[in-house]
């Protein structure tokens, strides 16, 4: 089943666009099925979870931490995470880059940007991103190294709401882009677009779409 709606959703994704499996409350075997049909990325929002999953499975997955992080659990994930999509406070920087300092590690992260009208969505505002870079504070994270953006739409049925939240982020990313700053050498990613609105995503420019339930089914919730 796995493997025939992963089959399904490719079709759906062009080639210059990543698809993260989105493995999140879903078995190691369920995994390791989409791993045999050909994926290599997979991401978990639970620190323990992933830490244990990565222990069971293939050494050549490349996981990416798609949830809310909390600094006292970054130290866990530093040594062989890929990708940290949601780097939403100058704290959480400031801990990631101090665990790979002592792991001598450069860590890739993505700024997470708050573009829903949702209170509980966690980012950055775009005014803080554009400060961030104005200001050369990134200049003090010599061990992370910031490869974009994330955003996640408000949770609505309204395309239009949605379309327009993603637009806004692809401008910020647009500006960013055309600053060329030396701060940002490998400024490539932006990744918007999950199981219920990523066609809209791609349209709107993501080179990045995290895809759970429509790969795997729905949740397992322990």
């Amino acid at each position: 089943m796995i493997k025939q709606n992963l089959l399904s959703v490719r079709t759906t994704i062009p080639d210059q666009v990543k698809l993260v499996c989105v493995s999140k409350f879903h078995p190691e075997e369920s995994i390791l099925e989409a791993y045999q049909a050909g994926e290599r990325i997979f991401g978990e929002s639970k620190v323990q979870e992933l830490c244990s999953k990565k222990e069971k499975l293939p050494t050549d997955i490349q996981w990416h931490f798609i949830g809310h992080l909390q600094t006292n659990k970054v130290k866990f994930i530093v040594p062989f995470v890929s990708l940290i999509h949601g780097v939403d406070s100058i704290r959480l920087l400031q801990e990631i880059n101090k665990q790979a300092n002592k792991n001598q590690l450069v860590v890739n992260c993505l700024l997470q940007v708050h573009i829903a009208t949702e209170e509980t969505k966690f980012g950055f505002s775009a005014s803080e991103v554009l400060e961030l870079l104005q200001t050369g504070t990134l200049q003090e994270f010599n061990n992370v190294s910031i490869r974009g953006l994330m955003g996640m739409a408000t949770f609505t049925d309204n395309t239009q709401q949605v379309r327009k939240e993603f637009s806004h982020l692809r401008q910020l990313f647009d500006s960013i882009q055309k600053m060329k700053s030396p701060l940002l050498p490998e400024f490539d990613t932006l990744s918007i677009g999950m199981s219920d609105d990523y066609p809209i995503a791609i349209e709107e420019g993501s080179t990045m779409v995290r895809i759970g339930s429509r790969i795997f089914g729905q949740r397992i919730y322990s």
